[in-house]
Parts: C-alpha cells; sequence; structure tokens
C-alpha cells in the first residue's frame, strides 16, 4: 500500500515559518541577560527577568489561543500572532530603559505564543494519521536546529557587529516569514463537538486539553531537568575549564537528534510510542551523568549527545502522543497544553534549580537530575504507557 504523502506544499511551509520565530526566540534567550546588563545597567535579577519574562508572555498568549483557536482560525491566529511578532521585535530598535525592554520582552512573548500555537496546529492537522509520528519528528526538527542555529548566530552577531544586529535579523527573518505562512492552505477540520466545551462558566477544559494533560504532566517533569542544561551549560563549561566542548554543545546536541529523527518517528508509527520513551528516558538520564562526571571534553560533549538522543527525541514523541490522543476539532488545545507545560518547566526550572547550585555545584545539579528522570519513567508509565502497552498487545 502507498504510503499517505509527508512532505506537502504546506508541511514544508509551516516548518519553515516556525524554525524563523523559534530561531529568532532562542538568538534572543541567549544574548538578552547581557544585553539588559550591558545596554541599562541592569542588576543580575533583573537581568534574569529580562530573558525569562518572554516565557510568561508565551504562557497568556498559549492559554488564549488554546481556547479561542478553533473560533479564530489557526491560520488567522499565525498570520496575526506573525504581524504582532514583526511589530514588537521593531521597538528593541528604540532605545528605553530597562521596564520599557521587560514590557517589550513580554509581549514580544505574546506574538511567539500565539504564532506557534498555530503552527503546531496546523502541522498536526495536514499530517497523515498514518505518519503522524514521522510526521512531528521531523517538524519538531525546526524547533531543535533553532536551539542550536540561534545562539550561535547570536553570539557572533553581537561579536562582530554589536546588539543593535541581532534585533535587525529577528526584524528581517520575522518579515520574511510572512509570505510563507500567507501561502499555507487552512486545514479543513471537522469540529463536531465543538459545542460540548464551550461554556461561560470557569472550566479547565476550556483551557487545556484533559486527554493531552497525562503526557503533558510528564513533559512538565522532563523539560524541568532539561532546564539545568539549557541555562547553566556555559557557566559549568567556564567552571569545568571545558569552554572549548562548552561552545560545541548545543551544536552536538542538535546533530543526534537530526540523525536520530527520521528513524525514531517511523519507529514509533510502527511500534507505538513506548519504544521510543523509554529508550530516550534512559539515554537522557545517562547523558545528565555523563555532564555530572565530565572531566573532559570528549565526556562533556558525549553527555551532548546523549541528551540530544533522549530529551530531543522524547519532546517530538510527547507532542505526538498529545495530538493522537485528542479529537481533531481540540487539536489546537492540546498543541497548547503541551507546550504550556514543557514551557512552565524550561521557564521557571533554571529559577528553582538555581537555589541547588551553591549547595551542590554544577555537577551536583546534573547528577540530582538523573532521579528526576528516572521518576520520569515511572509518572509516564503510569500515566499513559501503561495504557500504550495493554493497546499493543490487543
Amino acid at each position: 500500500m502507498q504510503k499517505e504523502k509527508l512532505w506537502t506544499k504546506d508541511f514544508i511551509s509551516i516548518s519553515l515559518v516556525n524554525f524563523v520565530m523559534m530561531l529568532s526566540m532562542y538568538l534572543l534567550i541567549v544574548t538578552m541577560a547581557s544585553y539588559a546588563t550591558d545596554t541599562y545597567g541592569a542588576s543580575t535579577s533583573m537581568a534574569g527577568l529580562a530573558s525569562s519574562i518572554f516565557i510568561i508572555g508565551v504562557l497568556f498568549a498559549r492559554l488564549y489561543a488554546g481556547k479561542e483557536i478553533a473560533r479564530i482560525g489557526s491560520k488567522k491566529m499565525l498570520i496575526g500572532g506573525i504581524l504582532f511578532f514583526v511589530l514588537i521585535t521593531a521597538l528593541y530598535l528604540i532605545p528605553s530603559n530597562i521596564y520599557v525592554l521587560l514590557i517589550v520582552r513580554f509581549l514580544h512573548g505574546v506574538g511567539i505564543g500565539f504564532a506557534a500555537t498555530a503552527t503546531g496546529t496546523i502541522v498536526a492537522q495536514v499530517v497523515p494519521a498514518s505518519r503522524k509520528g514521522e510526521g512531528i519528528s521531523y517538524f519538531s526538527l525546526s524547533v531543535i536546529l533553532s536551539t542550536a542555529v540561534g545562539p550561535l548566530i547570536g553570539l557572533a552577531m553581537i561579536d562582530e557587529f554589536g546588539y543593535q544586529s541581532m534585533f535587525i535579523f529577528s526584524l528581517v527573518v520575522g518579515l520574511a516569514s510572512l509570505p510563507i505562512a500567507l501561502i499555507v492552505n487552512e486545514p479543513v477540520v471537522d469540529d463536531q463537538g465543538e459545542g460540548e466545551n464551550k461554556s461561560r462558566s470557569f472550566s479547565l477544559a476550556n483551557y487545556l486539553e484533559p486527554n493531552a494533560l497525562p503526557v503533558s504532566i510528564v513533559m512538565f517533569v522532563i523539560a524541568l531537568a532539561y532546564s539545568g542544561t539549557l541555562s547553566f551549560i556555559a557557566s559549568f563549561a567556564t567552571e569545568a575549564e571545558l569552554t572549548e566542548a562548552g561552545s560545541m554543545y548545543f551544536f552536538v546536541y542538535a546533530m543526534a537528534v537530526l540523525f536520530s529523527r527520521p528513524f525514531t518517528g517511523k519507529l514509533m508509527d510502527a511500534k507505538g510510542a513506548n519504544s521510543v520513551v523509554y529508550p530516550a528516558l534512559i539515554a537522557f538520564a545517562l547523558g545528565m551523568y555523563a555532564l555530572s562526571q565530565a572531566h573532559s571534553n570528549a565526556v562533556f560533549l558525549l553527555g551532548a549527545a546523549l541528551i540530544g538522543l533522549g530529551y530531543g527525541n522524547f519532546q517530538s514523541v510527547a507532542q505526538t502522543i498529545a495530538i493522537k490522543m485528542t479529537p481533531p476539532h481540540r487539536m489546537g488545545m492540546a498543541t497548547s497544553t503541551f507546550f504550556i507545560m514543557m514551557d512552565i518547566g524550561i521557564g521557571f526550572g533554571p529559577f528553582l534549580l538555581g537555589y541547588m547550585i551553591p549547595g551542590f555545584g554544577y555537577r551536583g545539579l546534573y547528577l540530582a537530575m538523573v532521579p528526576l528522570i528516572i521518576a520520569g519513567v515511572f509518572v509516564y508509565y503510569s500515566l499513559h504507557g501503561k495504557k500504550e502497552r495493554m493497546k499493543a498487545s490487543i
């Protein structure tokens, strides 16, 4: 039987748009703290807030977007999010003060939140059901690659041209994404049953998708563990005198994901989610252990590769599970729910884990993440894995 087509115009276009937006997001996340300090003389705490308040804006947007995307339409929300994102990016170019910068960062997060919820919803609708795992795996590469490329571009541009250049770059790529988004066709979704959840009274189901919540809770636990590498890996590399490996960390991480995704996506479609999730979480735990014990560049980068194989693949599989467990007319809500839980883990994790560093150091922090990841395995089994196993045995 012939496979359903995956690489359609809409799939390629929406993946490109998502890559461009995430590129801008990660480029600014890694450089914003130093920008706030160097330009406005911000304290360490205010500089950290300038970087992380972006995530709060994303969360606010996702809560609203997930609830309203079926009514507004995914393409309209995408175009509106990109236009808002471009407008706010232009404000970075106007000299102001740290408090205005915080407002701009929050609003920038809102724009990304709307647009990213729309891209995640559209891709879930255009990927054929028989290739859902493979399709989401390829799509989420747009995020993984941006986490590696974005910081590299941002740091290089600051060194060569100064901070203003990275804002101009973000503005240009944002504008470039608009014509690509305009050619995406609005997916036609059967909205039967949508009225069931519409109520004027407050209901958690109006903001979070119950079917997607179990695996999203697991994603929160795993993202919490991962946030320690995203925020502190450069500081750890400097302290451990492994700066050469530190500069290569995200590149090796991205390459591990890039080369494994085509296989893991197909494996999930053929054998089910458990066949990928359990090996991925074990690889993630081993990667964290390798980091905690790294005294050489080789061991440090081995940790990066294992974390890429582990966390990088778990994230795409978990997103696919959230979508597969949800009826078509609630896919926008499922996408929003999944990323809300992931963003909370990544956004607030560094704040919580930062309290461990004075007492335990970076090595102690990464070693402590190993039992947290193992706990995540049991959380996954109890909330979803055992159901998947029973389904496979029928």
